[in-house]
């Protein structure tokens, strides 16, 4: 008889369980890679938005071999996009990024509420739908030649309302499919999928700006919506208040064996639930294999309250250092390409291919943290480190960047390492952590709202962060850098707050400190 190949003894050697970890953690990331990949584009157009016109007149006499024209006394010519084309433009531009962000960050508190109480999927399916198209709707200004700036406004902040839906039920799904074991080390993996998304958009945005920039938001666009309709088809829930599709139907005391497949947070809540009900010894044992016909999950706790999830140690600390380095990472978000545009002197398509290096980092940095914080057990202290080397690493790149592409390229990758590990542990690991505190009375979605206090929290930085670059860099980048490392100082004030040094909480639903709030 032949033997059976070392490969596929090595796929059957996983159950049925393990797969579906391994689908749910790739599906995620997937999808939230398309969010980011939708969000990219603005900072690649920028620059197209807004032209030096004199270098592009240079530019194009020189490839004509014809003389340059005289320096005109306008600086602000055709060649920019109205309503972009004023001396104003950094501020238009600014006040784009702060539509969509402010947007974002109202709508997040909202979304993980929302979300708690509806079927993950349909409503992630919803949130990537109408995403895609005011992502379309943006580029096809450019299609019909629109030139209101209520137009791109109005668009940019139904796309950031819409894109709330992504982050808290992701995080809901991927938490509660994987423990806190190696929690560090998996969601740096998996929060790998921003860099990834911005990576991709900044290259898909890039290949078309210098031509048709509408497309430059059509394809993004059309890319997440698919995906929207991937994740109706394909993704594994969480159980929904009113799902019994994971619950064994029991009712001759016979399991079918479909309870292999819950999460581990769903099998705990289940036995508890059982114990506290005074079933027999047989049934306390069988707990993790069956429950009673139409019995769901989310009925037998009651939901922890707004309250209850607010007084979690560490939530309000880490949501507040959250605020000041997201600013940083948003800043670079928005920002970073027109800034190599302006101080290395590229086009839009090369800036924008340069600067998916930060990103080549902070899928480095992210990572990186999330195996510190898993070896040494203490996730604040593991910001509070690399948010003290990311504040003068910046000041080392303002200045190394007017030195050439080499220190360029270097710098680009050391800040996007240092600045997004924080901001990825925070958005994960520290999340997930908080989310299944033994506060919250088991209840599995309750990780939704709490990831949404977080992440809403930090993004009013990111709104703050664009806009005050768009208004500081009119009087010189030096200042959007000093903002910047005032931002990542204060970061790590509060990281240091959460380590122990100045918050002291005697809220009851907190008897004892957890590991994320060390």
């Amino acid at each position: 008889m032949a033997t059976v190949p070392p490969g596929i003894r090595l796929l059957v050697s996983f159950d049925r369980n393990q797969w579906y970890r391994a689908f749910t953690f790739i599906l995620t990331f997937l999808l939230y890679t398309s969010f980011h990949l939708s969000r990219k584009p603005i900072s690649i157009v920028k620059s197209e938005l807004h032209k030096n016109c004199s270098v592009v007149s240079e530019l194009a006499a020189a490839g004509s071999g014809q003389q340059p024209p005289l320096p005109s006394l306008h600086v602000d010519a055709d060649c920019s996009w109205k309503p972009f084309d004023k001396r104003n433009y950094k501020q238009l531009l600014g006040a784009m990024d702060y539509s969509f962000l402010c947007a974002y960050a109202v709508g997040m508190y909202l979304s993980g509420i929302i979300g708690e109480r509806l079927p993950i999927r349909l409503y992630l399916t919803a949130g990537m739908l109408t995403s895609g198209l005011f992502t379309c709707l943006f580029g096809l200004g450019y299609v019909y030649n629109i030139h209101s700036l209520g137009f791109y406004i109005f668009v940019q902040v139904a796309n950031g309302l819409v894109q709330t839906t992504g982050w808290p039920s992701l995080v809901t799904c991927i938490g509660n499919w994987f423990g806190k074991g190696r929690r560090g080390l998996i969601m740096g993996l998996w929060n790998s999928h921003t860099s990834v998304g911005n990576i991709l958009g900044s290259l898909i945005a890039g290949y078309w700006v210098s031509t048709n920039w509408g497309l430059s938001f059509i394809v993004p666009g059309l890319i997440i919506a698919a995906m929207g309709v991937v994740c109706f088809l394909f993704l594994i829930e969480p159980l929904s208040k009113n799902s019994t599709r994971w619950v064994s139907e029991n009712e001759e005391g016979r399991d079918d064996g479909r309870t292999r497949y819950l999460p581990p947070s769903h099998r705990k809540q289940r036995a508890l639930a059982l114990k506290q009900s005074g079933s027999s010894s047989t049934d306390r044992v069988n707990a993790a294999d069956s429950v009673p016909r139409r019995t769901s999950l989310s009925e037998l706790q009651p939901p922890p309250t707004c309250c209850e999830r607010l007084c979690v140690q560490g939530v309000v600390e880490f949501s507040l250092c959250l605020l000041f380095a997201k600013l940083v990472s948003y800043t670079f978000l928005f920002w970073l390409p027109l800034y190599i545009t302006k101080a290395a002197h590229l086009d839009a398509k090369k800036a924008g291919d340069l600067s998916t290096l930060f990103d080549v980092g902070g899928i480095v940095g992210g990572i990186l943290a999330g195996v510190i914080s898993d070896k040494l057990g203490k996730r604040a202290s593991t910001c509070a480190v690399m948010l003290l080397l990311a504040a003068p690493t910046l000041y080392g790149f303002s200045m190394m960047s007017k030195f050439g592409l080499g220190p360029t390229i270097g710098m680009l990758l050391v800040c996007g390492g240092l600045v997004n590990g924080p901001y990825s542990l925070i958005t994960t690991a520290v999340s997930a952590d908080l989310g299944t505190h033994k506060s919250l009375k088991g209840n599995a979605r309750a990780l939704s709202t709490v990831s949404a206090i977080i992440d809403g929290t930090g993004s009013v930085g990111a709104a703050l962060g664009p806009l005050l670059a768009g208004l500081l860099s009119a009087g010189g980048w030096n200042r959007v850098f000093y903002m910047l490392m005032t931002a990542d100082f204060l970061a790590l004030l509060v990281s240091h707050c959460v380590a122990g040094v100045c918050f002291v909480y005697v809220h009851k639903c907190t008897d004892s400190a957890c590991v994320t709030c060390r």
